[in-house]
């Protein structure tokens, strides 16, 4: 059955479930969960551990085998199940079912595994992980941008700290959504406050820019029309060392998707299947992201964006003239809707 996060201090306060199943993609929290998971189990005597990481060449009969023996060391096990695929295959599958529906006695199970998407909890081996009388599902849901400030104000206080507002805003747009950074500064908060008070001199002092300029993260602020921020982040790899070529490479491709998508809605292609028939795949989380890019130019005009995207690849290749850079900045403004002031090439 369905545990939320919120719910799973108190629900570990009492007789545990034999299996448990952590699911998400936030890093943070996941752990945090876990651990919380093996905490009240050693609390509850279960001394021993056994950990499995299931890779594609994992032999799943050892799950089984360690359910079904008896323990050499302590009365109680816990059995760690690390699946970072998510997809556990046919034997997989199986091994789960058959675990779940007798789970070992005197044994405790944690799975771990990246968020479950739909149609994976629509399988058998899904639903007896998420709607099993015996498991327990804590599904992580990642912390968006409104969602970050009321987070480390939270976090502040569980570590015995108050901040002001204007304190609170410039942590969380300093980590830009990492929540592990957040938390690492939080810490070091702890050791610089005075009385227990962050105030803006305080985070100024102590947090570092911890924003994940990374080539994904650039796209999705471009398709998302965030013309300064992609700017910034731009700026960022830049500072990194990140070359050239990457950075075209990630435009490139959604540039090409794009041109190809829009070709096909204007020529009266509906756009969900226009969707389902792109290469490479688009993933259902970043739909709304293309859809909305899509509305911002029409078929010709990301055409054309390709096309400068090919002069751009011809200057890194010193055949043509004028600042990589530059044209970088231009051409993810023009992909974003807008146009900025930039110094001449």
């Amino acid at each position: 059955m369905k545990l939320a996060p919120a719910q799973l201090s108190k629900h570990l306060q009492g007789a545990l479930s034999p299996v448990y199943i952590v699911s998400g993609d936030d890093p943070l929290q996941c752990q945090e969960a876990c651990d919380a998971i093996r905490a009240a189990a050693r609390q509850q005597g279960f001394d021993e551990r056994q950990v499995f990481s299931a890779d594609s060449s994992f032999d799943w009969g050892t799950l089984l085998q360690a359910g079904a023996s008896m323990s050499l060391f302590a009365e109680r096990r816990l059995l760690e199940l690390r699946l970072p695929s998510g997809k556990p295959g046919d034997k997989g599958a199986a091994a789960l079912l058959e675990y779940c529906s007798r789970p070992a006695e005197d044994t405790l199970l944690l799975i771990s595994l990246p968020k479950l998407d739909g149609s994976a909890q629509k399988t058998k081996w899904g639903k007896a992980l998420v709607e099993g009388a015996q498991t327990q599902f804590v599904q992580i849901w990642p912390v968006d941008a409104s969602q970050l400030p009321q987070w480390i104000r939270q976090r502040l206080s569980q570590a015995g700290l108050a901040a002001s507002p204007d304190a609170v805003e410039l942590i969380a747009a300093r980590v830009e959504g990492n929540l592990l950074a957040a938390a690492q500064e939080i810490e070091k908060l702890k050791l610089m406050a005075e009385q227990g008070q962050i105030t803006v001199e305080t985070v100024q002092a102590a947090v570092a820019d911890s924003a994940r300029f990374d080539v994904f993260g650039l796209t999705d602020a471009i398709l998302n029309g965030e013309a300064a921020h992609a700017l910034r982040m731009l700026e960022g790899l830049r500072g990194e060392g990140v070359e050239p070529p990457v950075i075209l490479w990630a435009l490139s491709r959604e540039l090409r998707v794009l041109a190809n998508l829009a070709l096909q809605y204007s020529q009266g292609v509906p756009l969900d299947k226009a969707f389902s028939q792109a290469r490479p795949p688009i993933w259902d989380k970043r739909k709304p992201l293309m859809s909305k890019a899509l509305q911002r130019h029409s078929a010709r005009r990301w055409a054309q964006l390709l096309m400068d995207a090919q002069h751009i690849d011809a200057q890194i290749k010193g055949q043509a003239q004028g600042s990589v850079w530059n044209g970088l900045s231009r051409l993810s403004l023009q992909m974003a809707g807008q146009r900025l002031a930039l110094p001449p090439e």
